[in-house]
């Protein structure tokens, strides 16, 4: 423990990024403290932000202070973990007051700029966006998001958070996409198109990508504004088409899918086709799942299930999970992550699937479950009821 005290000691400087004190021995009203240093008119204090269940409470302390707090709190907990410009730390301690300690070497040239211009300092930092606010950008003028000088239109500031946030999923799958070829990307149900323009804009204007996007959708009138707009912006291999998910054929092979609201069962039929394409990525946010919320039943949860809303709820929890679980069972690394915040929006879930080849084991689990609530979901029947062999 001694050891640990004197490592956060000398790391209680401008080059400390967080350091983080969890996993509380025992039930502890604050669960967690996360503490950064900050400047306050140009003076070095450092901030701790306690969080209990429901709320967070803030106060800065000297460095004397927080020395104190953490020798006070520290045996409370099991885990440090201390981030720093050039190493990351994780301690975790014993109930001897021991501690295990790793450091691994920092390299991320984002850290270190981080550090380097000291902007972790700031007390309001700013939220950097890949579009950012003040550089016009044409199809977020069109579409009513900015203005012509590059402002956000105030009522459609969540449309741009929700816009870049998109961005920043698209940013992290990169490395899973060739760069020796053009990259065919296709966009289930794709509606007005912010996020189908933004993913070109960001990929072939701002990345210097060989790509080939195509957005479907029933809506006839919003297909010819669409399409309007990518010949005005001289977006020569961006093409929209009329059309429903389970009946498009146009491709043979597709890099990404992405299905952002389809409803319901029309998830489903986009995900089958992504995997019959062999996609090496797939972007979901699903959306009124009503199909399992119709079928499941169950004696043990009757009295759950008579309260609708509650229902509907675990229908929809239910729904994604077992696509996540059925999508690892054709071999892709799936995560389940939250899109925007839920004050913008309920249909807050990203269904993030990374093609790695391995098939999970996992069939008798899926059938399960199933079996436990009486539903047969529209993927189960795609994929694992046509491929007995899974």
């Amino acid at each position: 423990m001694e050891f640990l005290l004197t490592k956060i000691k000398e790391n209680l400087n401008e080059q400390m990024l967080l350091l983080t004190i969890s996993n509380p021995r025992k039930a502890e009203e604050v669960k967690k403290y996360n503490i950064r240093p900050i400047l306050v008119k140009d003076k070095l204090v450092f901030q701790s932000a306690a969080y209990t269940k429901t709320q967070v409470f803030h106060k800065n302390l000297n460095k004397r202070e927080l020395l104190e707090e953490v020798e006070k709190i520290l045996p409370l907990y099991k885990q440090v973990q201390l981030q720093t410009s050039g190493a990351e730390l994780t301690a975790l301690i014993n109930k001897k007051g021991k501690a295990a300690i790793k450091v691994k070497k920092q390299n991320n040239p984002a850290v270190a700029k981080m550090s380097s211009d000291k902007s972790h300092l700031l007390h309001n930092r700013t939220k950097k966006y890949i579009l950012p606010e003040g550089v016009a950008v044409p199809f977020l003028k069109d579409l009513g998001v900015m203005t012509a000088e590059g402002k956000i239109v105030r009522t459609k500031y969540d449309k741009y958070r929700q816009i870049n946030r998109f961005l920043e999923f698209i940013e992290d799958v990169l490395p899973h996409l060739p760069k020796d070829r053009e990259i065919t990307i296709l966009d289930f149900g794709c509606g007005k198109s912010y996020l189908t323009f933004a993913m070109y804009y960001y990929l072939k204007e701002l990345k210097g990508y060989d790509i080939r996007i195509i957005g479907l959708d029933l809506k006839k009138d919003v297909i010819k504004n669409c399409s309007r707009l990518a010949v005005k912006y001289g977006y020569n291999k961006l093409n929209f088409y009329e059309g429903s998910i389970e009946e498009f054929e146009g491709v043979t092979q597709v890099d990404m899918v992405v299905t952002l609201h389809a409803c319901d069962t029309a998830t489903d039929y986009a995900l089958e086709k992504a995997v019959r394409w062999n996609a090496k990525v797939i972007l979901s946010v699903p959306c009124c799942q009503h199909e399992v919320n119709k079928q499941m039943k169950s004696d043990l949860f009757a009295p759950v299930f008579r309260y609708g809303i509650i229902k509907e709820r675990m229908a929809a929890l239910y729904t994604d999970a077992l696509r996540a679980e059925i999508l690892e069972a054709m071999g892709y690394r799936v995560q389940i992550l939250e899109f925007i915040d839920m004050e913008h929006t309920p249909k807050n879930l990203l269904i993030r699937a990374v093609k790695q080849g391995k098939k999970k084991e996992n069939r008798k689990e899926i059938e399960a479950i199933l079996e436990a609530i009486h539903a047969e979901p529209t993927l189960y029947r795609l994929l694992l009821e046509k491929n007995p062999n899974v």
